[in-house]
């Protein structure tokens, strides 16, 4: 009967070996990982042509888009935002796009008479992170 068990016991080893050379490979080398370049950060800057219009009127939102990455000649355009505060909430009223280290303009026009509170957002792109401009307002009359 020793013979038998030693056989169990040399097969048991040889499995329990067979089985954890791949488990320990996997370890050494590790799960792989696809990262993609770095994102840059990026500053907005915006406001309005008229702090104050009439209704129906059109208004100008004019900005900057710069890289804050020293990329100085990345082409293709860069979605740009104009955002409304409303309840709380920001809502999208206007999109453009704009070449980094670039300039925008977007045109806007209201309905209503109010007072509102504007930003223009740049969503996170595969180049950028998102960024935000400085809030601005518009008096509707």
């Amino acid at each position: 009967m020793s013979k038998t068990s030693n056989l169990v016991s040399a097969l048991v080893i040889a499995c329990t070996v067979a089985l954890a050379v791949p488990a320990a490979a996997v370890a050494v080398t590790g799960p792989t990982a696809v990262q993609g370049p770095k994102k840059h950060k990026a500053k907005i800057e915006a406001k309005a042509d008229k702090s104050r219009v009439k209704v129906g009127e059109e208004t100008k939102i004019k900005g900057s888009f710069a890289d804050l990455g020293g990329q100085e000649s990345l082409t293709g355009g860069e979605p740009v935002i104009v955002q409304q505060l409303q309840a709380g909430v920001w809502v999208n009223l206007s999109t453009g796009t704009c070449r980094p280290n670039g300039n925008f303009v977007l045109s806007l026009s209201f309905s209503v008479r109010a007072s509102v509170s504007l930003r223009v957002f740049h969503p996170e792109t595969d180049l950028y992170v998102s960024a935000v401009s400085g809030v601005f307002g518009v008096v509707v009359v």
